[in-house]
C-alpha cells in the first residue's frame, strides 16, 4: 500500500495540558505506559501533570495533581505496579465528586487525560466526559470557575490503554499486564513440575481471573497441563468421570504428574462455581492420587514487567498521546488497542460494552457466544488447546482411503526456545489429523544418516517448558545431502515435511523446492515454521524464541543499570547477538530503556557516535547519571564493541566512565518464554492443519504429488494475520548476502526509542490515527486470523 508518510512534527502540544492516571487493579507495565505518555507529551511541548490515586488524587487535588518533568520518569521502567499509585475511589462514582474532580482539571488547565486502568475506570472517564460541559457551567453558576475558563476549557479529550493482566477487555488482544502474569504462572508451574514429579503428585493451581479464562487457557497450553476451567467454556455434565479417566490414563502412560489449572471463577454448565479444592477432594476421594493446591493469588500482579509488556505499553503510550493531540470535540473517547501486531485505536464504549455483552452471555449460559465474544486470539487458544489436550481413541482418528500419511518433523539451525514446543504441537496435531509422525534427528545431516524415527503422543509429554532443541539441530543446508535424503524420503515414504529453524530453515525449504525437478521425493508439502532468536526470517513479523531472547537481554540488562545505582556516572556498552539484524539491539533498547542502540540496518558514521558521547555527557549534568547503549553484533565491521567502548571511555574523560559487556549465548538459552511456547504451539498446529489440506489435495492415484510453488510456503504472522507464503515469493523480499528480510516492520519502532532517549526524530505515524470499530467475527475468521 502506497502511502505518503505522515509525521507527527505537525501535531504540536504547545497550550495543552495531559493530566496521566491509573486506576483499578494495578498491573506490570502500566509504568511504562506513564513514562511513555510523560515524554512523549513533553516532546511534543505539552505539559504533562501524574493524577497521583487514581479518580481519588483527582477528586481531592492539592499535592494529588502535579507537573512532571523528563526525569521525573526515570528508573520506573523495570519496576512493577504503578509508581503514581491506584485506589478504588467511591467519591468519584458520585456527581459532587466528578464536579470537583473536573474543579481540580480546570485549575490547571487540564482537558486532556489519559486513564490507565480496566474497564471500570475507562467507562468512568468516558461518563466524566459526557458531563465535562455541564460539571462546568455547575462550577461557574457556583463561583468555582469563571465564564472564561467555561469556554476555554469547554471540551475534555480522554483516551484509554487498558491495563489489566486479566487480559479482560474486548477490542484488544494483550492488555498490559498480562504478559507479565503469565511469566508469574510459568515460572510457579515450571517449579512445581519438578517437585510433583518426584513424588508422583497431582497439583491442582488456581490462577486470577474471575471473569475471564485467559490466564489459565494460556498457562494451560503453555506447560501443558492436563485439564484447565474456566468461565466461558464449562466442562460438559459428567466432567467429574471424564477428567479422573483421563488423569489415571496419563499415570499409566508412566506420566509422573498431573496438572490442572483452575481460574478463579471457574463455573460448570449450570452455573456452580468450581473451586480448586472441590477439583482436589474430587481427585483424593476417586483416584486416591496424593494431591496439592496451590493458590497463585498476587504473585501473578507482581515483579518486573515483561520485555513484551514494555514495549506495548510504550507503543500505547506514544500512540495515546498522538490520539490526544488529535482529538478534536466530535471524537469519540478511545482506547489505544493490540490487533495482531498493529496499535489500533477503537471507540472506549464499544469495546466496553462489548466485554460487558461477554458476562452477559455467561450469565445467560450461551458459553459458545461468550468465547466467540472473547476474540479470534482467545477462540484460537480454545481450539488449539482443545486438540492438544486429549488423545483421541484410534478408532476415532481420520482415515484418508487405504493410506496414513507419514509426516516428518525436524529442526534446522541454532537452537531457539520454543522450538521443542512448535515439535510437540506438530506431533499431537499430526496424530489427531490421522497421520503417522517421524522426527528426525539433527536437521538434514541426520536426515541424510537416516536418524529418523516414529514418535507417537506420549513421546513429547513435557517438551513445552523445556529450552533449546530435543531432536538436535544442525546449521547444515540439505544441498550437499539431496541424493541421501531423497532416498531417506522414498525408504520412510515421508509424504510430507516440517521444518521449525531459522535462517537456515527457510533456504533449506528454498533447496528442496528447486530440487523438485531433479528428486520427485521432494515434491511433497513442505512447510517453514521460523524459530530464530535473531527474528531475521522473511515474511514474518515475529519467530520462535526471539522473545526469550529479548527477555534475557532486558533482564541482563535492569541488573547492569542497577549495578550503577551506587556508581554515578557509569555508561554501559551492551552487545547483543542476531547476526546482522537489529531486532534484539532495538527491541532490547525500547524495553530496557537504552539511549542508543547500533544497528546494521541504520548506517552510522563517527559524528553520530561524537553526538551520541556528547548526548550522554549532557544527561550526566541532570539527576540521571547513567547511560545505557546497545550495540548489535555485526553493525558495523570496523565500528567494533571494543572500538566503540575506546572512543566513549576517551571522550567521556572526566565526565563518566566505561563498562562493557557481551552477552553472549546466555541469549539463546533458558527456558522459553510463555508467548515464546504459545506462539509456537499455534503455529504449529495451524501448518499441520495446511499439512493435511495439501495431502489431501495432492494424493493422487496411491501417491503424493505436489510440484506447485504454493506447497512450500512459510507460515509467518504479517502484522494482523497468520498468513502461507510460498517461500519462492519470499525470494524477492530476502537480502541473502546478510540474511536479512529487505524490509523490517520494527524499523518504524525506532523513532520511539530515540523519542523516549529524548533525541529529536522523525516518527511516521500514517499506520495510526485512524478510529477503528470493534469487529465482530465469524467462527471461520478464528481458524484463518490472528493468532
Amino acid at each position: 500500500m502506497d502511502h505518503q508518510p505522515k509525521f507527527f512534527e505537525n501535531l504540536s502540544g504547545t497550550g495543552k495540558a495531559i493530566g496521566v492516571l491509573t486506576s483499578g487493579g494495578d498491573a506490570q507495565g502500566m509504568n511504562a505506559a506513564v513514562r511513555a505518555v510523560v515524554r512523549m507529551g513533553i516532546y511534543v511541548k505539552a505539559k504533562v501533570y501524574f493524577v497521583y490515586e487514581g479518580y481519588q488524587g483527582m477528586v481531592d487535588g492539592g499535592d494529588n495533581i502535579v507537573e512532571v518533568s523528563w526525569e521525573s520518569v526515570s528508573s520506573i521502567l523495570q519496576v512493577g505496579g504503578t509508581v503514581i499509585g491506584s485506589a478504588r475511589c467511591k467519591s468519584f462514582r458520585t456527581r459532587e465528586g466528578r464536579l470537583q474532580a473536573a474543579c481540580n482539571l480546570v485549575q490547571r488547565g487540564i482537558t486532556n487525560l489519559c486513564v490507565i486502568g480496566g474497564d471500570g475506570s475507562l467507562t468512568g472517564a468516558n461518563l466524566f466526559r459526557e458531563e465535562w460541559s455541564g460539571l462546568l457551567e455547575e462550577l461557574a453558576q457556583k463561583g468555582k470557575i469563571d465564564e472564561e475558563a467555561v469556554k476555554k476549557y469547554a471540551y475534555l479529550n480522554i483516551v484509554g490503554m487498558v491495563g489489566s493482566i486479566d487480559n479482560d477487555f474486548c477490542g484488544t488482544d494483550m492488555t498490559i499486564g498480562t504478559d507479565s502474569a503469565l511469566h508469574r504462572i510459568i515460572e510457579v508451574v515450571d517449579a512445581i513440575m519438578t517437585t510433583a514429579q518426584s513424588h508422583q503428585r497431582t497439583f491442582v493451581l488456581e490462577v486470577m481471573g474471575r471473569h475471564c479464562g485467559y490466564l489459565a487457557l494460556v498457562s494451560a497450553l503453555a506447560c501443558g497441563a492436563d485439564w484447565v476451567f474456566i468461565p466461558e467454556y464449562p466442562p460438559e455434565e459428567g466432567w467429574e468421570d471424564s477428567m479422573c479417566v483421563k488423569l489415571s490414563e496419563n499415570r499409566a502412560r508412566k506420566k509422573r504428574l498431573n496438572i490442572i489449572i483452575v481460574a478463579e471463577g471457574a463455573i460448570d454448565c449450570h452455573n456452580k462455581p468450581i473451586t480448586s479444592e472441590k477439583v482436589k477432594d474430587l481427585v483424593v476421594q476417586r483416584l486416591g492420587f496424593d494431591t496439592r493446591v496451590t493458590i497463585l493469588g498476587h504473585v501473578q500482579r507482581g515483579g518486573t514487567p515483561s520485555a513484551f509488556d514494555r514495549i506495548l505499553a510504550s507503543r500505547m503510550g506514544v500512540e495515546a498521546v498522538l490520539a490526544l493531540l488529535e482529538a478534536t470535540p466530535d471524537t469519540p473517547a478511545c482506547v489505544v488497542s493490540l490487533s495482531g501486531n498493529q496499535a489500533v485505536r477503537l471507540p472506549l464504549m464499544e469495546c466496553v460494552q462489548m466485554t460487558q455483552e461477554v458476562q452477559k452471555a455467561m450469565d445467560e449460559g450461551r458459553f459458545v457466544e461468550a468465547v466467540r465474544l472473547r476474540g479470534r486470539s482467545f477462540e484460537n487458544n480454545l481450539n488449539t488447546y482443545k486438540l492438544l489436550s486429549q488423545k483421541k481413541p484410534d478408532a476415532e482418528l481420520p482415515k484418508h482411503g487405504n493410506t496414513n500419511f507419514n509426516v516428518a518433523v525436524l529442526n534446522v539451525g541454532a537452537p531457539a526456545a520454543g522450538m521443542n514446543a512448535a515439535v510437540r504441537a506438530a506431533v499431537r496435531v499430526g496424530i489427531t489429523e490421522g497421520h503417522k509422525m517421524f522426527a528426525v534427528i539433527d536437521g538434514f545431516e541426520g536426515f541424510a544418516r537416516g536418524k529418523i524415527k516414529e514418535i507417537s503422543w506420549g513421546d513429547v509429554g513435557g517438551w513445552t517448558g523445556q529450552g533449546g532443541s530435543i531432536l538436535g539441530t544442525k546449521r547444515t543446508l540439505p544441498a550437499k545431502y539431496l541424493e541421501k535424503i531423497a532416498d531417506q524420503m522414498r525408504t520412510n515414504n515421508i509424504n510430507a515435511l516440517m521444518v521449525i529453524g531459522g535462517f537456515e530453515a527457510y533456504e533449506s525449504c528454498l533447496q528442496l523446492h528447486e530440487a523438485r525437478s531433479c528428486f520427485e521425493e521432494f515434491c511433497v508439502p513442505i512447510c517453514v515454521l521460523p524459530a530464530t532468536i535473531s527474528n531475521n526470517v522473511p515474511g514474518t513479523d515475529f519467530s520462535i524464541g526471539a522473545d526469550t531472547a529479548l527477555n534475557a537481554i532486558v533482564e541482563t540488562c535492569d541488573r547492569i543499570k542497577q549495578s550503577a545505582s551506587g556508581t554515578k556516572r557509569r555508561v554501559f556498552i551492551i552487545e547483543t547477538m542476531g547476526g546482522y539484524c537489529g531486532y534484539l539491539a532495538n527491541m532490547g533498547a525500547l524495553a530496557a530503556g537504552a539511549d542508543a542502540a547500533y544497528i546494521f540496518e541504520e548506517q552510522f558514521d563517527i559524528r553520530e557516535l561524537q553526538a551520541n558521547v556528547e548526548h550522554l555527557t549532557e544527561k550526566m549534568k541532570t539527576s540521571i547519571q547513567r547511560g545505557l547503549v546497545l550495540r548489535n553484533e555485526n553493525c558495523n565491521e570496523n565500528y567494533t564493541t571494543d572500538f566503540i567502548y575506546q572512543l566513549y571511555s576517551e571522550e567521556g574523560k572526566g565526565v563518566f566512565d566505561c563498562r562493557k559487556n557481551v552477552l553472549g549465548h546466555m541469549q539463546q538459552g533458558g527456558a522459553p518464554s510463555p508467548f515464546d511456547r504459545n506462539f509456537g504451539t499455534k503455529i504449529s498446529a495451524k501448518a499441520v492443519q495446511w499439512i493435511s489440506k495439501k495431502l489431501k489435495e495432492t494424493y493422487r492415484k496411491g501417491k503424493v504429488f505436489a510440484n506447485t510453488d504454493d506447497s512450500v510456503c512459510l507460515l509467518g504472522m504479517r502484522r494482523r494475520n497468520l498468513v502461507f507464503q510460498p517461500v519462492a515469493e519470499l525470494k524477492n523480499e530476502t537480502d541473502f548476502v546478510h540474511r536479512i528480510p529487505m524490509e523490517q516492520w520494527w524499523l518504524k519502532l525506532r523513532p520511539l526509542m530515540k523519542i523516549l532517549a529524548k533525541y529529536k526524530t522523525s516518527y511516521d505515524v500514517s499506520d495510526s490515527g485512524q478510529l477503528e470499530h470493534v469487529a465482530m467475527h465469524s467462527p471461520k475468521e478464528a481458524e484463518t486470523g490472528a493468532i
